[in-house]
């Protein structure tokens, strides 16, 4: 699924973050079918830093969420958002704030069906130094 996520990303690199998921700071869910095949997934973690659009800390963050293209619109992403929802609570936070790409129009509008509303937009900018 992190390859579907990020297909333009080296899969070694994501096993190898997949491996590396830190469980006793974050939570990461897996949503499965009646045979037991995996359809979705969600990252959540604990960020103590600043986060844009948010008024507090910590606050919940929803790092991953994908569901498989044909299980999409049947409540998949929703219950995994409750889920992370829950968790974020159990931790005594009052936020639960994502991200997406600008032109990631079908994240904005999953996001927006779970309740999220949007805060801002940014353009990250960089420039090479020389040595």
């Amino acid at each position: 699924m992190r390859v579907a996520l990020w297909p333009d990303a080296d899969p070694d690199e994501l096993r190898v973050e997949a491996l590396a998921w830190d469980t006793g700071s974050g939570i990461a869910l897996i949503a499965v079918d009646d045979g037991d095949h995996a359809i979705g997934m969600a990252e959540a973690s604990l960020r103590r830093d600043y986060v844009n659009g948010t008024d507090g800390s910590p606050v919940g963050f929803l790092e991953t969420w994908y569901v498989d293209a044909d299980h999409r619109g049947r409540g998949v992403g929703r219950a995994l958002i409750a889920a992370v929802e829950a968790w974020t609570r159990e931790q005594g936070c009052t936020e639960l704030a994502s991200d997406a790409l600008l032109d990631n129009t079908a994240s904005h509008a999953a996001h927006a069906a779970c309740g999220f509303e949007e805060t801002e937009r940014v353009v990250y900018f960089r420039k090479a130094l020389d040595a």
